[in-house]
């Protein structure tokens, strides 16, 4: 077995590392690449990362952060470009890749063929089918403007404007190429379909920008701003580059106009024009109706020629109205003669029906009083003869008769007045006793008398005490 060789200078892998980057980069400090995009990435960070691939290699590629921007197109997977940067290593992976700087189609008709395929994408969703095209408004009180506020185009706009129809204009400033320009026109025209209270809606947008080549419009073939157009629900005119340029946006804007003046011309009319067209309409419209007025005027005069005199027409009208109106008194006291008969016998009917009503109520409630006197009669008899007893009974507790009853007398001067004392009685005084079967008189202080022969005494006769 051979010793190893002693004398080959030993590395540190960072240190060969480090030697062919040193390498690699002195020796491809500018190149340009062509190959198709893969593996395309838009990082968080804002680095984009793809692949540069043919039919045999592999070439990784970064476009870090700050070269975004200045990109001219921006990166698509499929893509077929030329991309120019610095070859580079990463010893983190032992690989090598380019530092892209710029990237550029690789060729027109690359770039043709890519645009051919996104037409043909969007026809199929029906993005540009023309039913869906607005109409323009007439004369709309607010346009809005999507373009460079630094560029002629949005001075070309506002002259054209004045000089046919003045009205308000608002702009929306965005970049009309670079890598912002696609997302700052359609987050535009988006956001002039979502204005909110503090600036007024437009009735019309115009997107525009001046003349470029194919690669500085490429942000109006963008997708994202064709389906912003396309959805936008105030109506949209494309003035994008000069009258031979075209982009996808044109198919999916309700109008094309080929230059941004011509823009302006399709928004608004002529005030001149409109104004001299007004005033024709008017002097067209009072002709038309003087004339009318005139012609059935003529035809009113015709039909009065051959219509009847007004004494004719309504004489025998009139005189129907006359005999109408005399049997119309006769046929008026007739009915109310009529009537009257009717209604009498139904009065008679109606008195004899409520007569013989409030005979038989009255009588059934003379009935029913009859019954609630009796009963109240009864009973008042029935608590009278009670009464009475009651009292009789007191009466004869309390009368003299009862004590006379039990061999009393009762004695009574001539006066009639009684004598309850023996002092009150004169001698010879004649006094009445009454006893309780009867009465009987007598003289005070008096002879007696012999004894006779007593005679049938009747139920009365008490005799003579004296």
């Amino acid at each position: 077995m051979s010793e190893p060789l002693s004398n080959l200078p030993e590395f540190s892998v960072t240190e060969i590392s480090g030697a062919l980057k040193r390498m690699v980069e002195e020796n491809f400090a500018l190149v340009r690449v062509r190959g198709e995009i893969s593996g395309l990435k838009f990082h968080s960070s804002g680095h984009v990362y793809f692949d540069l691939k043919d039919d045999k290699s592999v070439l990784n590629a970064v476009i870090w952060r700050p070269s975004v921007p200045r990109l001219a197109i921006r990166p698509e997977s499929g893509m077929d470009v030329v991309v120019t940067g610095r070859l580079s290593t990463y010893a983190g992976s032992s690989r090598y890749q380019i530092i892209v700087d710029q990237v550029e189609l690789a060729g027109l008709g690359a770039l043709m063929a890519l645009l051919e395929e996104r037409r043909k994408k969007l026809t199929d969703e029906g993005l540009f089918d023309a039913s869906r095209k607005k109409k323009l408004p007439f004369l709309p009180e607010v346009i809005g403007v999507v373009t460079s506020p630094t560029g002629a185009v949005i001075r070309d706009i506002m002259h054209r404007l004045n000089a046919r129809f003045p009205r308000r204009v608002l702009l929306w400033p965005v970049a009309v190429q670079g890598e912002k320009a696609a997302a700052e026109i359609a987050a535009a025209i988006t956001g002039f379909n979502n204005m909110g209270e503090k600036f007024p809606t437009p009735d019309l947008l115009i997107v525009a920008r001046g003349g470029g080549s194919v690669e500085d419009l490429m942000a109006f073939n963008d997708e994202a701003v064709v389906r912003a157009v396309a959805a936008s629900r105030i109506p949209v005119i494309s003035a994008v580059g000069h009258e031979t340029d075209t982009t996808l946006i044109d198919f999916a804007a309700d109008m094309r106009a080929p230059t941004p003046t011509a823009a302006a011309e399709l928004a608004v009319p002529v005030r001149a024009e409109l104004l001299s067209q007004t005033l024709d309409f008017q002097r067209r419209m009072l002709a038309c109706f003087t004339r009318g007025v005139e012609q059935r005027r003529r035809h009113l005069l015709q039909l009065a020629r051959v219509l009847p005199r007004a004494d004719q027409l309504f004489a025998a009208p009139r005189q129907r109205f006359d005999i109408a109106g005399d049997k119309l008194g006769k046929a008026l006291l007739a009915n109310v003669q009529k009537h009257r008969g009717r209604f009498h016998k139904a009065d008679v009917l109606l008195r004899r029906k409520v007569l013989d009503n409030r005979i038989a109520l009255g009588q059934e409630r003379v009935g029913a009083l009859a019954a609630r006197a009796q009963r109240a009669r009864d009973s008042r008899i029935a608590e009278a003869r009670k009464h009475l007893d009651g009292l009789a009974r007191l009466l004869s507790g309390v009368s003299y008769r009862s004590v006379l009853e039990r061999g009393f007398a009762l004695v009574r001067g001539d006066d009639g007045k009684v004598r309850r004392r023996a002092a009150a009685l004169k001698s010879g005084e004649n006094v009445s006793l009454s006893f309780a079967d009867g009465e009987a008189q007598a003289v005070v202080g008096g002879t007696p008398r012999p004894p006779a022969a007593k005679p049938k005494k009747s139920p009365t006769d008490q005799g003579n005490l004296f």
